[in-house]
């Protein structure tokens, strides 16, 4: 089998329309260009051999001796990867600068950097390019010692060097080896285009230079508008920076995650496409990112999202599909590329997402929640589409779906999709009343207030004592943790409370959390996962939010160990505690996001009301003898 890196070994650079992942040792092992969803140019990360990649590192014989470490420049997403040996201490720095326009481009551009900052360092570089996920062949054209172009089907990559560094063919590829001493930098360019478009200007040093404080000016500018000055700056801010990078700056439009086909167990079949635009996953990260004060990201996300309702070819389940394309285009074919290997075996590797045609009603909850706040929706397009939306809603909603996990199983009547329907015309009342939009806000009241019984009537367990999956069931589902968030229930409603307790008995394992169990819940789907991430940051909301503050914050300090070396988090934690699924991904660093504001502003009202301080479970909550122990082995840490 070949070598892969642990999933969590990755930084991620980006320009705002697309990303690279480049490994702890140096190699850009994943590449889409020129837009996330693009077809890829390097993808070693699903196939080490066929996938093509781009390696720049230091090159000591054997690495006797070496220690590698990798960090972000503060407050930026600028890539530094350092490589310290006893002969001396040398560095690669990744960066893309942002294109901070609403324009598509086609050229884009990823710089690496190395340099020597203590004595003397050789440094290997393998450019190895494989276009269209390894499918395609391409041909090699070197121009001088300094620049060379791949030419593949549709697009171009152009490599270029500066002085210092000699580029070799390789058969179709280009390597290169150089060495420098303290003080002394070279750098290779890389740089995607249209088929034909003329090659870049051949680059400096005094150019680069310009362009990485360019790239750091641009992240640190973005930053001030942040309000959060909480406790978890640090953190916060890496999860917001990695919000933006994933969001297509031209049209506004977030993606789930910057990968695809990295599995949700290793080996297993749950390898899916997350690169593009869900509309549950959107709205809820432009709703992180309004609470951190990012409104233009906010506005933008809206008007697509308005422009995905008014579109007059609406998705066959309704007028909204679950997700797009980043430009808005719903064709999302899945297709399994099968000459690829997968991440250490896990296959199939898909491309595209068949679960893009299904019907999955909460959507429209999410959806009305991000067209609302902020005040916008006054628009009297926005407006319009909303109502339209709502009207469809009111004679569509009680059916079953496939639910927020997208379940291959069969159509269930879901309670979270119950739920967020609730909120969708929740929202929408209110909407009408603060704006004095004219909608049908009697028949809308009936439908809101009619799925409120009903969730409590059928999506109320008896036995379990706790609200549960779906209304055929007596399984719990992590989903729910919102209930108290979207304001269906109190945070210290005796139910609720009560269903709180049920989960940390059956999903949590101390402080992470699965969204339910596909043993007792068969989701069509052969295997099993990682504990959720989004989950396990929702969980530490609920608990700060039902007055177990203590409780809340000793999950969210261990849930902080799990993130990698640069802040950034998967979607899934294995059994190991290892990263597991698409890479990074937005839904946790979202949750990630609400649960540090949740617990300041928790604290922060514990603290000003009772001078011994917060009060709740213990940090040791679960931590029992064997006799007290009446919980069982998932009570939470």
């Amino acid at each position: 089998m070949n070598r892969y890196p642990p999933i969590a070994e990755h930084g991620m650079v980006g320009d705002l329309q697309t990303a690279a992942l480049i490994s702890s040792g140096g190699t850009v092992d994943w590449w889409c260009t020129p837009r996330f969803d693009s077809p890829s140019v390097f993808a070693s990360l699903l196939d080490s051999e066929r996938g093509g990649h781009c390696r720049l590192a230091a090159d000591v014989p054997g690495g006797e001796g070496m220690t590698v470490r990798q960090l972000y420049l503060s407050d930026t997403a600028i890539l530094v990867t350092r490589f310290m040996a006893p002969g001396g201490v040398g560095e690669v720095a990744d960066f893309m600068v942002p294109i901070d326009s609403s324009a598509p481009a086609d050229g884009h551009v990823l710089v690496r950097v190395a340099r020597v900052v203590r004595g003397q360092m050789p440094f290997a570089l393998a450019c190895r390019p494989r276009f269209d996920y390894g499918r395609a062949p391409h041909t090699l054209t070197p121009a001088d010692d300094h620049s060379a172009l791949f030419h593949g089907p549709g697009s171009d990559l152009h490599l270029q060097s500066t002085t210092g560094i000699t580029l070799h063919p390789d058969g179709d590829d280009i390597t290169a080896r150089f060495t420098l001493s303290a003080g002394q930098a070279a750098a290779v360019v890389l740089t995607s285009t249209a088929t034909g478009d003329p090659a870049p200007p051949r680059p400096t040093l005094d150019g680069i230079a310009d362009a990485l404080e360019t790239c750091r000016a641009f992240w640190q500018s973005w930053l001030r508008s942040c309000t959060y000055r909480g406790r978890w700056q640090d953190i916060v801010n890496r999860s917001a920076i990695t919000l933006k990078l994933l969001t297509y700056r031209p049209t506004g439009a977030p993606i789930a995650a910057a990968t695809m086909g990295l599995p949700e167990q290793t080996g297993g079949e749950r390898n899916w496409d997350y690169r593009y635009t869900w509309v549950r996953d959107a709205s809820l990260s432009v709703r992180a990112l309004i609470d951190l004060g990012f409104k233009d990201e906010a506005h933008a996300f809206r008007r697509w999202l308005r422009d995905r309702i008014t579109f007059e070819d609406s998705s066959p389940v309704g007028p909204l599909q679950i997700m797009y394309r980043v430009d808005g285009d719903p064709r999302l074919v899945e297709e399994r590329l099968d000459h690829l290997e997968g991440y250490q075996g896990s296959r199939p590797v898909r491309a595209g997402n068949a679960a893009s045609g299904q019907l999955q009603l909460d959507i429209y909850g999410e959806a009305s929640d991000a067209l609302i706040v902020g005040g916008d929706i006054g628009a009297i397009r926005g407006w319009k589409a909303l109502s339209d939306v709502l009207n469809w809603l009111a004679d569509n909603w009680d059916q079953p779906d496939e639910g927020i996990w997208e379940t291959r199983g069969g159509r269930q009547n879901f309670t979270y999709s119950r739920l967020m329907t609730w909120v969708a015309f929740d929202r929408g009342i209110r909407a009408a009343h603060e704006f004095s939009r004219p909608a049908d806000v009697a028949r809308w009241t009936e439908v809101r207030d009619t799925v409120f019984r009903q969730i409590v009537e059928r999506g109320w367990h008896p036995k379990r004592q706790a609200f549960v999956q779906h209304y055929d069931t007596d399984v719990l589902d992590a989903s729910l943790l919102l209930m108290p968030k979207v304001g269906f229930v109190s945070p210290h409603d005796p139910d609720w409370i009560s269903t709180l307790d049920a989960m940390e008995e059956e999903l949590v394992s101390d402080s992470l959390v699965y969204r339910y169990d596909p043993a007792a819940s068969p989701d069509g789907l052969r295997g099993s996962e990682g504990t959720f991430n989004l989950c396990s940051f929702f969980y530490v909301e609920a608990l700060a939010r039902s007055g177990r503050i203590n409780q809340a914050r000793h999950a969210f300090d261990k849930m902080l160990t799990y993130a990698n070396h640069v802040g950034l988090f998967a979607e899934e934690i294995g059994p190991s505690g290892e990263q597991l699924g698409n890479f990074p991904q937005a839904f946790t660093h979202l949750s990630l996001v609400t649960a540090a504001m949740a617990l300041d502003e928790e604290m922060q009202k514990a603290d000003a009301g009772r001078p011994d301080g917060p009060h709740g479970h213990s940090p040791l909550h679960g931590l029992t003898s064997p006799a007290e122990d009446t919980r069982g082995s998932g009570a939470s840490g």
